[in-house]
């Protein structure tokens, strides 16, 4: 069959496909993503009050818990280069059923050993998870299109998102504990894994998945930064607001329900304002707005403050898209995946360390120097950022390999 040249698209591996087949894996991607959004907002809209009322924990044990969790983030580098070579949506099916076995077995857990074990299970599927979804929309993404697909795949993602927390919240009014929850979120990560099994088996990148290259520097930089920053989001944000603040899970839930309402609007606008002006701006603007926003968490004492200041960071994320864009602006296709992936375990490495440092602060000296060590990362990264070349314009590092 004859593929006309405006229709076509090139796999990572250089494979032309019509654009018939493109939507198609476009579309299951597109729900696979969305079933992992659903299942992750119930982890995501639970786990502080998981763990600082079901399980008790304390601001180093919760450091803990996420540093446990977060080193298989740079075991996933490890994994992904055993993987090498098998088509990206068997291995995201793969990784989804882990996610799915990690997380029903919160439901069961007693002990904050046992905890942990769970949490690595889907914590391991998951990060292994995360460089998939975006390679393979680059890899079926029309030329000039890049961001605009990205968008639409975190718009899927927040959709996907949104009707877990409705699901979440539904339980929760019914009175259903939080352990159940976590059997839903199970059974929409099955049915993700199931997803991607209609993306189809084209899609795959040659050769290593390990990549280190001087000049994707920035690149690598960067998501060190933001690993640091976005794990203190994690680990402490939320925990800041139920352990110091009473926030209830009905009112985290409502929380969580804004914060993948203005995803879902604010993606695919993301994704062409990248698209329109290069990823500099952007990611000046968001890092410079993120530093403020971690400084508003030390010294903030207002509980309605923080909860708006809590949805408007986790609304900002959709910018953080620019990254990836600038992969698809300064990496050939075949090393997409690879240079991802390498961006996922720099971003890990401090992920590992920072819920550490943030617990030890926490407990030390007060949460504010946990959150000002989060401002810290953010406002370093301006800089960095503003070395990014203009769309159009030579990317820096070098041009050595």
């Amino acid at each position: 069959m004859r593929v006309e040249p405006e229709t076509a698209v090139e796999l990572a591996a250089g494979e032309v496909v019509d654009g018939g087949r493109r939507v198609r894996g476009l579309v299951f991607l597109g729900a696979a993503v969305a079933c992992v959004g659903f299942t992750l907002a119930i982890q995501m809209g639970t786990d502080s009050n998981f763990t600082a009322g079901e399980m008790g924990l304390s601001g180093s044990a919760r450091g803990q818990l996420e540093a446990f969790r977060e080193s298989c983030g740079v075991v996933a580098l490890g994994v992904l280069a055993v993987l090498s070579g098998f088509a990206e949506p068997l291995v995201g099916a793969g990784m989804l059923v882990l996610v799915a076995v990690g997380l029903g077995a919160y439901a069961f857990v007693g002990s904050y050993a046992w905890l942990v074990a769970a949490a690595m299970v889907w914590s391991q599927g998951f990060h292994v998870w995360v460089p998939l979804p975006q390679s393979m929309a680059l890899a079926l993404a029309e030329p000039g299109r890049a961001g605009h697909r990205l968008g639409q795949i975190r718009a899927a993602a927040a959709a996907g998102s949104g009707a877990g927390l409705l699901a979440a919240l539904g339980l929760s009014y019914a009175d259903v504990a939080i352990r159940p929850m976590y059997l839903l979120a199970a059974g929409a990560a099955l049915l993700g894994g199931a997803a991607c099994l209609g993306i189809g088996r084209r899609i795959k990148t040659p050769g290593p998945r390990l990549v280190f290259r001087r000049r994707y520097g920035l690149y690598y930089l960067l998501c060190f930064l933001e690993g640091w920053r976005k794990q203190i989001f994690i680990a402490f944000a939320g925990f800041l607001l139920v352990k110091q603040y009473g926030v209830e899970l009905r009112q985290m839930l409502w929380l969580w329900v804004f914060i993948q309402a203005i995803g879902y609007a604010a993606s695919p606008w993301a994704g062409r304002l990248i698209d329109r002006v290069g990823e500099r701006p952007v990611l000046v603007a968001y890092f410079g707005c993120l530093t403020l926003f971690f400084v508003g968490y030390a010294f903030i004492r207002s509980r309605a403050v923080l909860c708006a200041l809590y949805v408007a960071d986790s609304a900002f994320f959709v910018l953080a898209t620019a990254l990836t864009t600038y992969v698809n602006r300064i990496a050939p296709p075949a090393e997409h995946t690879p240079t991802l992936s390498m961006g996922v375990a720099l971003n890990h490495v401090a992920a590992v360390t920072m819920p550490l440092a943030g617990g030890l602060l926490w407990r030390l000296f007060g949460y504010q120097w946990t959150f000002l060590a989060g401002a810290l990362a953010a406002a370093v990264s301006v800089p960095v950022a503003m070395r990014i070349p203009p769309r159009g314009g030579r990317p820096a590092g070098g041009a050595g390999g």
